[in-house]
């Protein structure tokens, strides 16, 4: 009946917010908890809603379930950035979005007062001073605080080195590895024409490699 009555009578003691259903009112309090209780079992990602994990799961399968009675076609975005133009398929992410242009950022650390846009990120954040680590690696038991900090260290484990130099073809593990090897295309050209040039940017860049633990992903 609140339904066509408009009552409300459940409220967010965090923002006043209020809902008809005491269901609607507990997911809505995790967005001020940070609480993610559902997760992707592909990629680990967590949410705090079963919808929201369920339009993820769309991103692996490459499902698209709506379809525009018009043309027929799938996997519209309706939803349109006014200030980029970038267009998204809920407006949910199209708010999430929105706050890279306006700056916003409601949610706050307790204890260092840093603010943050997403939730999510502040949960993250919290655990620099917690020192939680959530994420067990299930082959050698190492604790992560991150899911993309676990992602990166398994491939030390399955030998998966996905990301590609446009240059060269060498593959590494990490992102940061690329960034680092790209230094070798990238390196001002002035450099190579000084006395003993070449000598000093190779052993220059076996030094960088070796520090950042790269030989391995270069081979």
């Amino acid at each position: 009946m609140r339904k066509h009555t408009g009552e409300t009578p459940f409220e967010c003691t965090e923002c006043h917010k209020k809902f008809s259903r005491a269901g609607n009112l507990r997911v809505h309090l995790r967005t001020h908890t940070g609480e993610k209780r559902f997760e992707c079992t592909v990629c680990l990602k967590k949410f705090g809603d079963a919808g929201y994990l369920r339009t993820h799961l769309r991103t692996h399968t490459g499902e698209k379930p709506f379809e525009c009675t018009v043309c027929l076609k799938k996997g519209e975005k309706p939803f349109e950035c006014t200030v980029c133009l970038k267009k998204f398929g809920s407006a949910r992410y199209l708010r999430k979005h929105l706050q890279t242009h306006t700056g916003e950022k409601p949610f706050e650390c307790t204890v260092c007062r840093k603010k943050f846009g997403d939730a999510g990120k502040l949960r993250v954040h919290l655990r620099t001073h917690t020192r939680e680590k959530p994420f067990e690696c299930t082959v050698c038991r190492k604790m992560f605080s991150e899911t993309g900090r676990l992602r990166s260290h398994l491939r030390i484990h399955t030998g998966e080195k996905p990301f590609e130099c446009t240059k060269c073809h060498r593959r590494f593990s990490r992102t940061g590895h690329l960034r680092t090897h790209l230094r070798i295309h990238t390196r001002d050209r002035s450099r190579s024409n000084a006395p003993n040039a070449t000598c000093s940017l190779l052993l220059h860049d076996h030094c960088d490699l070796t520090r950042g633990g790269m030989l391995e992903d270069a081979a």
